[in-house]
């Protein structure tokens, strides 16, 4: 199968069925099941220390599955390493390159170890980032480095994007150029990325597919369009207050403010509707639950903006 074909192929890129790790007497990743379709944008979401950067290390093959097993273009990345990562972009948070090397040097350095380096994309690349190729790696910002670290990962233009919080330490501009312009592209060529992050709004704008992850278990996959549609913040107002909480179907969370209770639902509007009805209330307001909505809902805390361990 020539690369254009398997680029269009509708098997998955990657497929992880029942992926459990332990680090001594921390369990890391739970039975995590998953299937990433090609030239999609996938968005790994979830608290620091959730699992979310050991699960990618097992896609590497950096890690060896415990129990169940992981598929990367059909292949064990343990056991076939020089053909998955042939294939595989990767920027990590770290972006540990060589810190002594000039920007040119850094470009020629990796170029040798990829067959399918395309020197005039890694051009363009290095001019729409705006890296001097005499700039010494160490010397760059930490936006530039991140740039530097991306050209790197995408001018063999790769077959899977695999980035482990990318913007992590970023500002607004650099975060949008990685995120919006450069992700998108890669998706739109049929290629493949999946992507880390505690910056919901990013994942909400870019993402295709999201997988929430909290400790160590996947709580909720899907389309990004079908797991926000499957959720709706509702807010109902109560002639009095309610002695206690009403129970509503399907609601996640709740909070109230005097008469007004605001519940988060991902039941059918035609059940809540009913059991408001009953309480002799009204539904006053509505909307749609943005991802970090339905990510506090389902695992009952804030994502920070630490670094995951």
């Amino acid at each position: 199968m020539d690369q254009h074909s398997a680029i269009s192929s509708s098997n998955p890129v990657v497929e992880v069925t029942g992926l459990t790790r332990r680090f001594g007497g921390r369990q890391a990743l739970s039975d995590v099941t998953l299937s990433v379709p090609p030239g999609c944008v996938y968005g790994l979401v979830g608290e620091n220390g959730a699992g979310k950067t050991t699960l990618i290390r097992h896609l590497l093959g950096l890690l060896k599955a415990q129990q169940g097993s992981v598929r990367v273009f059909g292949m064990d990345p343990v056991q076939a390493p020089e053909k998955v990562l042939a294939e595989i972009g990767y920027l990590s948070e770290d972006r540990d390159l060589p810190d002594w090397m000039r920007v040119s040097e850094l470009i020629r350095y990796t170029r040798a170890f990829y067959p399918g380096w395309d020197p005039v994309y890694a051009e363009e690349l290095r001019e729409r980032f705006g890296l001097d190729p005499l700039t010494r790696y160490r010397d760059l910002s930490r936006g530039q480095k991140a740039m530097a670290g991306l050209l790197c990962a995408l001018a063999y233009r790769p077959r899977l994007l695999l980035l482990d919080e990318p913007s992590s330490g970023l500002d607004a501009i650099v975060r949008r150029e990685i995120l919006g312009a450069i992700i998108r592209t890669v998706a739109d060529e049929g290629r493949t990325v999946i992507f880390s992050s505690h910056f919901l709004d990013e994942v909400e704008r870019v993402g295709d597919r999201v997988a929430m992850i909290h400790n160590g278990k996947l709580v909720l996959e899907g389309t990004l369009d079908d797991v926000r549609q499957g959720h709706s913040v509702v807010i109902v107002a109560f002639d009095r207050r309610p002695e206690r909480s009403p129970r509503i179907p399907g609601a996640l969370v709740m909070d109230s403010d005097g008469n007004e209770w605001t519940f988060l639902c991902n039941g059918r509007r035609s059940e809540t509707d009913a059991a408001v009805a009953q309480f002799g209330a009204r539904v006053v307001g509505e909307r749609t639950a943005s991802l970090e909505d339905i990510f506090v809902a389902r695992a009952g805390i804030r994502p920070s903006a630490d670094k995951e361990a």
